[in-house]
């Protein structure tokens, strides 16, 4: 590389690195505030950059955290491709494909029309719905990553992130007494638990502390779960590129990079090639990137543009959860 490349690289860099440090400091803030009281990391550090929100008005770090929370965001939802295999999903046989697909499918569907009868945007509801189907604040962070910048977006985003974290949280506490009074087996249970619960973590937590069956059932039904991001964001892409189509806008990607990356990394995932140290690290590294992102996402927003959102979302985003727990009930009850 030439001495002319370096200092263009460094130019390009040296404004992005003192945003990008406090967002750093702000994510670990916010792990270590999670695991010491139990609670969502993405919820502490949402709160945590909205706290020191001045940072991303002007100075030094505005150009870091703007960068931070597109692009670092996008490293992060590539790296989740690494947490699936195509083994696990072939391991529960076709049942449990048939129903992730379903009420997946069926429950942003639902979110779409719903938020359209509210007087919300097409697209809020499949920003919630999809969060709510898929992975909770990963999805909301990987969908809002594909989809079209306006006004509103980051403060939608930011609602989402802070719903979804706190119904998994809640939905961790409360499905497995559901499950025991539905009188569903191990396995059966591990499914209602994977594919109802929002989050990677509060599922995995519900699963094991009811059995270990009980827990592998619903990690490997939540990484199916997980395994229909891709499908989702290349839906919402063509989505959004026929709403700029019709109003004369820039068309996004039909693809974006980081949803190939997903992909990629799936398939090699699935070879076996890939130590399991470097899985490991591969899923560290997307955590701490969807952290860093949300931290710096949080540090973009006031407090009094998130208070305004009135009372229809969040009955929005309860009755979609609701509807994802009973619908997959009657699939597993019915069906399986």
């Amino acid at each position: 590389m030439t001495t002319l490349s370096l200092t263009v690289l460094r130019a390009r860099v040296h404004p992005l690195v003192p945003g990008f440090l406090i967002s750093v400091v702000v994510a670990a803030a916010a792990t270590f505030l999670a695991g010491h009281y139990h609670a969502p990391v993405m919820l502490f550090a949402l709160l945590l950059g909205m706290a020191v929100n001045f940072l991303a008005v002007e100075g030094t770090c505005k150009p870091g955290i703007e960068f931070t929370s597109r692009e670092v965001l996008r490293v992060g939802v590539a790296l989740l491709g690494m947490r699936i295999t195509f083994s696990q999903i072939a391991a529960l046989g076709w049942h449990p494909v048939v129903m992730v697909v379903a009420s997946v499918v069926i429950t942003i569907v639902v979110a779409m029309i719903a938020a359209r009868a509210m007087g919300f945007q097409t697209l809020f509801g499949l920003l919630t719905g999809g969060a709510t189907a898929i992975c909770g604040a990963s999805a909301a962070m990987a969908l809002a990553a594909a989809l079209p910048a306006h006004p509103g977006k980051e403060r939608a985003t930011l609602f989402t992130v802070i719903g979804v974290s706190a119904l998994s949280t809640l939905a961790m506490i409360v499905y497995p007494v559901v499950v025991r009074l539905l009188g569903f087996d191990a396995t059966h249970a591990g499914m209602f638990l994977g594919g109802t619960i929002h989050d990677v973590a509060q599922v995995v937590g519900a699963g094991y502390g009811m059995s270990p069956e009980t827990g592998d059932a619903a990690t490997v039904v939540k990484l199916m779960r997980v395994a229909m991001l891709l499908p989702v964001i290349v839906c919402a892409v063509m989505l959004s590129r026929g709403q700029a189509g019709a109003q004369g806008g820039k068309r996004p990607p039909i693809l974006p990079w980081f949803a190939v990356g997903f992909v990629l990394l799936a398939a090699l995932n699935s070879t076996g090639w890939i130590p399991k140290s470097v899985q490991t690290f591969a899923n560290d590294l997307s955590g701490w990137c969807l952290v860093i992102a949300i931290s710096a996402l949080g540090m973009k927003t006031q407090l009094k543009e998130l208070a305004s959102v009135g009372i229809k979302p969040i009955v929005l985003m309860v009755g979609e959860t609701v509807f994802l727990a009973a619908l997959v009930a009657a699939m597993l009850h019915w069906g399986m």
